[in-house]
């Protein structure tokens, strides 16, 4: 009989919430048993940290808020300057290659005779002496 089969069935699942709602009202009465007996024997230094715990929750979560909206700020800017750095990669190594050259330049043109001499002569040297060590306390030169 597929009737009765049903109706046992629902007594059973009504007898099984019975039994799900008894064992959570105990579990609650519990807890609460326990909530109390915390609450008794806190020092009143913990109480005061409890009851600033909600402010600090919601200052943390103001502080949240206020991160993701920079976060976000942020990933816009990179969003923008993406194209700057994409240039600056594709000119960076044509920079590193124009000062190259213009060693090479300096070197090639250093190594030319009479150079130094004009460079000397037009107070334009490549090169300063190097300066003299002073002497120490008694009069030796340091080295």
């Amino acid at each position: 009989m597929p009737g009765a089969d049903l109706l046992s069935a629902a007594q059973a699942a009504v007898g099984a919430a019975q039994i799900a709602a008894g064992q959570a009202i105990d579990a609650a009465q519990q807890t609460a048993g326990y909530a109390f007996d915390a609450a008794v024997r806190l020092p009143p230094a913990s109480a005061q940290l409890a009851a600033q715990l909600p402010d600090l929750v919601e200052n943390l979560s103001i502080a949240v808020d206020r991160l993701n909206s920079t976060i976000d700020r942020l990933d816009r800017t990179l969003a923008l300057a993406d194209p700057v750095f994409a240039t600056y990669d594709r000119l960076l190594p044509r920079l590193e290659a124009l000062i190259s050259l213009g060693e090479d330049v300096l070197g090639a043109v250093a190594k030319l005779p009479g150079v130094g001499l004009l460079g000397r002569i037009t107070g334009r040297g490549g090169e300063e002496p190097a300066p003299e060590p002073e002497p120490d306390k008694r009069g030796r030169r340091r080295r």
